[in-house]
């Protein structure tokens, strides 16, 4: 192109030395190159384009044409104490990649995994929030006979039928607590599943105890250490001291590697939501470690692994509260299974290690469609 800008340049140097009608070379170029951009526009790579409009265009349809709500539905639950809704929240549409998202908690809600919204709909991925009974947008019944793993799991079924979901298209993620429910689905209604992804939880509840109390706690001051196990042994876990030994001695270096000053503002919005009672219940005070009465400290299903045949991605983080190599491990026992480990990553290393994480995840749900 320097070239022929310097060809007309010096063309025109000349104009008024050459007769007028003998001076067609820049017009006669000039017409040519408006030619070969309009060429250019309209003829290059009309497939790729088009295809790529159409999936843009398929991503943003509507799940149907009437009283659009932003993508929300609300599902009715059946339960042995009745009939509760649950919320949920449709972003994209994607015929084949629909990822429906087990919250972590128990007890607190899709807020913290907004973050998905910044690398999964320019991927093209379907993916649905879904606030579990008891968390955020959905009923929150007192009766605790509810908070039952084998419920939870029976929700979950309630909620892929209502949704239209089937092993063509049903991705389930399960974070946390949610990876505790994704293993128990996928256990049971394993034919509904197109494929699995375990983030962020070991495949036994006795043995993340114990990583807390034989690794994590060790790397802890002494001095702090005893405080927390004072409060523990006196069951004093509401005293603020509890949280304040807490989280900049655990929780800033194992659920996410920032000052909470600085944690990301879904995290905290989640986490102000939390269904105490519901946590408690199930996961015992805090995350270090499940203690107390709480219904899931004895979840073992580390033996069953084998028996989950769809293709599995399990995440794990170098700094997480969970196990890095427990998690290797999984992916190694399920049949069909891949490790994604973020080195520089917590419990919530969506936030800490995202490149990492989103990479990965991305590059799983769109392997083989």
């Amino acid at each position: 192109m320097a070239r022929v800008a310097r060809q007309v340049t010096n063309s025109n140097q000349f104009n008024s030395k050459i007769p007028l009608k003998t001076n067609r070379f820049p017009l006669l170029l000039a017409a040519f190159n408006i030619v070969l951009i309009s060429l250019t526009v309209t003829g290059c790579n009309p497939t790729t384009n088009g295809s790529e409009a159409n999936t843009r265009q398929t991503y943003f349809t509507p799940a149907d044409t009437g009283v659009q709500t932003g993508g929300v539905t609300v599902i009715p639950i059946k339960t042995p104490k009745g009939t509760f809704n649950v919320w949920t929240k449709r972003i994209g549409n994607n015929p084949k990649i629909k990822v429906l998202i087990l919250h972590g908690g128990p007890g607190v809600n899709h807020d913290p995994y907004e973050c998905f919204e910044n690398f999964l709909p320019k991927e093209g991925i379907e993916f649905i929030y879904y606030d579990q009974l008891g968390a955020g947008n959905s009923d929150r019944p007192t009766d605790k006979s509810l908070w039952v793993l084998p419920r939870f799991v029976e929700e979950v079924e309630q909620v892929r039928m209502a949704l239209g979901l089937n092993k063509d298209n049903f991705y389930l993620y399960g974070q946390s607590w949610g990876g505790i429910l994704g293993i128990e689905y996928a256990l049971k209604y394993g034919q509904n599943i197109k494929g699995l992804i375990i983030s962020n939880m070991m495949s036994s509840a006795p043995a993340y105890s114990q990583y807390a109390t034989d690794v994590l706690a060790k790397q802890m001051d002494p001095k702090v250490l005893a405080e927390i196990k004072t409060l523990e042994a006196k069951g004093d876990f509401t005293n603020p001291r509890y949280m304040e030994l807490l989280l900049p001695n655990f929780y800033e270096k194992h659920i996410c590697r920032f000052p909470t000053a600085q944690w990301p503002e879904p995290v905290n919005r989640g986490l102000a939501k939390l269904n105490q009672e519901q946590y408690v219940t199930m996961q015992g005070p805090s995350e270090f470690g499940m203690a107390g009465d709480a219904n899931l400290k004895n979840w073992d299903r580390t033996k069953d692994l084998p028996k989950i045949t769809v293709p599995t991605l399990v995440i794990g983080a170098t700094y997480d509260t969970m196990d890095p190599k427990h998690m290797a491990m999984m992916a190694r026992q399920v049949k069909n299974g891949t490790f994604l480990l973020c080195t520089k990553g917590s419990h919530l290393a969506m936030y800490d290690d995202q490149q990492t994480y989103f990479t990965g995840l991305i590059s799983f749900l769109k392997k083989g469609n």
